[in-house]
Protein backbone atom coordinates (compact mmCIF):
# COMPACT_ATOMS: atom_id res chain seq x y z
CA UNK A 1 0.00 0.00 0.00
CA UNK A 2 1.83 3.07 -1.02
CA UNK A 3 2.00 6.41 0.82
CA UNK A 4 -0.40 9.14 -0.31
CA UNK A 5 1.43 12.24 -1.71
CA UNK A 6 1.23 15.04 0.91
CA UNK A 7 -1.14 17.83 -0.28
CA UNK A 8 -1.95 21.10 0.53
CA UNK A 9 -5.75 21.84 1.15
CA UNK A 10 -7.81 24.84 1.59
CA UNK A 11 -9.35 25.01 4.97
CA UNK A 12 -10.83 28.83 5.69
CA UNK A 13 -10.47 32.57 4.39
CA UNK A 14 -7.95 34.36 6.09
CA UNK A 15 -9.91 36.58 8.01
CA UNK A 16 -12.22 33.84 9.47
CA UNK A 17 -9.68 33.37 12.01
CA UNK A 18 -9.66 36.45 14.41
CA UNK A 19 -6.96 36.63 17.41
CA UNK A 20 -7.93 34.70 20.09
CA UNK A 21 -11.22 34.60 18.74
CA UNK A 22 -13.74 31.30 17.52
CA UNK A 23 -11.82 28.36 16.22
CA UNK A 24 -12.78 26.89 12.98
CA UNK A 25 -13.45 23.06 12.74
CA UNK A 26 -12.69 20.77 9.94
CA UNK A 27 -12.20 17.21 9.73
CA UNK A 28 -9.82 14.79 9.29
CA UNK A 29 -8.78 11.17 9.35
CA UNK A 30 -6.01 10.63 11.99
CA UNK A 31 -4.56 7.29 11.67
CA UNK A 32 -7.26 5.73 10.53
CA UNK A 33 -9.94 6.97 12.15
CA UNK A 34 -11.96 10.13 11.56
CA UNK A 35 -11.76 13.31 13.92
CA UNK A 36 -12.35 16.80 14.71
CA UNK A 37 -9.85 19.43 14.19
CA UNK A 38 -9.72 22.86 14.52
CA UNK A 39 -7.69 25.97 13.80
CA UNK A 40 -7.29 29.80 15.59
CA UNK A 41 -5.47 32.97 14.88
CA UNK A 42 -2.57 33.38 17.47
CA UNK A 43 -0.60 36.25 17.37
CA UNK A 44 -1.18 37.20 14.13
CA UNK A 45 -0.34 33.26 13.31
CA UNK A 46 -2.80 30.30 12.30
CA UNK A 47 -2.41 27.29 14.37
CA UNK A 48 -4.38 24.12 14.00
CA UNK A 49 -4.80 21.01 16.18
CA UNK A 50 -6.73 17.79 16.64
CA UNK A 51 -9.64 18.54 19.07
CA UNK A 52 -8.72 15.91 21.19
CA UNK A 53 -7.90 16.53 24.67
CA UNK A 54 -4.79 14.72 26.11
CA UNK A 55 -6.30 13.80 29.39
CA UNK A 56 -9.31 12.18 28.54
CA UNK A 57 -9.46 11.67 24.06
CA UNK A 58 -12.71 13.85 23.75
CA UNK A 59 -13.42 16.87 22.14
CA UNK A 60 -12.25 20.25 23.99
CA UNK A 61 -15.45 22.54 22.86
CA UNK A 62 -18.66 22.41 24.90
CA UNK A 63 -19.88 24.90 21.70
CA UNK A 64 -18.18 24.53 18.76
CA UNK A 65 -15.36 26.61 18.08
CA UNK A 66 -14.72 28.18 21.69
CA UNK A 67 -11.57 26.92 22.61
CA UNK A 68 -9.74 29.85 24.23
CA UNK A 69 -10.49 31.29 27.58
CA UNK A 70 -11.79 34.78 28.22
CA UNK A 71 -8.46 36.41 27.93
CA UNK A 72 -8.01 34.87 24.57
CA UNK A 73 -4.64 33.53 25.77
CA UNK A 74 -5.22 29.91 26.26
CA UNK A 75 -6.46 26.49 24.56
CA UNK A 76 -9.03 25.06 27.62
CA UNK A 77 -10.74 21.83 27.57
CA UNK A 78 -13.99 22.68 28.57
CA UNK A 79 -14.88 19.37 30.76
CA UNK A 80 -11.55 19.07 33.00
CA UNK A 81 -10.21 22.41 32.38
CA UNK A 82 -7.03 21.12 30.61
CA UNK A 83 -4.84 24.65 28.86
CA UNK A 84 -2.77 24.32 26.31
CA UNK A 85 -0.19 26.81 25.04
CA UNK A 86 -2.33 28.11 21.73
CA UNK A 87 1.03 28.69 19.32
CA UNK A 88 2.52 25.37 20.48
CA UNK A 89 -0.31 23.24 21.96
CA UNK A 90 1.93 22.02 24.85
CA UNK A 91 0.00 21.41 28.18
CA UNK A 92 0.53 24.58 30.24
CA UNK A 93 -1.72 23.19 33.31
CA UNK A 94 -4.24 21.03 34.04
CA UNK A 95 -5.07 17.49 34.45
CA UNK A 96 -3.19 17.46 30.14
CA UNK A 97 -0.18 14.84 29.59
CA UNK A 98 1.59 16.08 26.77
CA UNK A 99 0.44 18.08 23.90
CA UNK A 100 -2.20 18.16 21.60
CA UNK A 101 -1.12 16.78 18.11
CA UNK A 102 -0.15 19.49 15.38
CA UNK A 103 -1.63 20.01 12.04
CA UNK A 104 0.78 22.23 9.76
CA UNK A 105 -0.89 25.06 8.43
CA UNK A 106 -0.06 27.90 5.84
CA UNK A 107 -1.07 31.33 5.12
CA UNK A 108 -1.03 33.02 1.27
CA UNK A 109 -3.18 35.01 -1.20
CA UNK A 110 -5.99 35.57 2.02
CA UNK A 111 -6.66 31.56 2.39
CA UNK A 112 -5.60 29.47 5.15
CA UNK A 113 -4.50 25.77 3.40
CA UNK A 114 -3.46 22.59 6.12
CA UNK A 115 -1.12 19.87 4.99
CA UNK A 116 -1.91 16.54 5.42
CA UNK A 117 0.96 14.16 6.37
CA UNK A 118 1.31 10.52 6.08
CA UNK A 119 -0.99 9.95 9.50
CA UNK A 120 -2.96 12.68 8.61
CA UNK A 121 -5.51 12.86 5.37
CA UNK A 122 -8.61 14.39 4.41
CA UNK A 123 -12.00 12.73 4.82
CA UNK A 124 -13.47 10.87 1.79
CA UNK A 125 -16.87 11.27 1.53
Amino acid sequence: MSTPPEQSLPLCNSADLVDGGLAVAFDVRYAGQTCRAFAIRYRGVPHAYLNRCTHVAMEMDYQEGHLFDDTGQWLLCSTHGAAYLPHTGQCAGGPCRGGLVKIALSESDGVVHWHTAHHLQPVEF
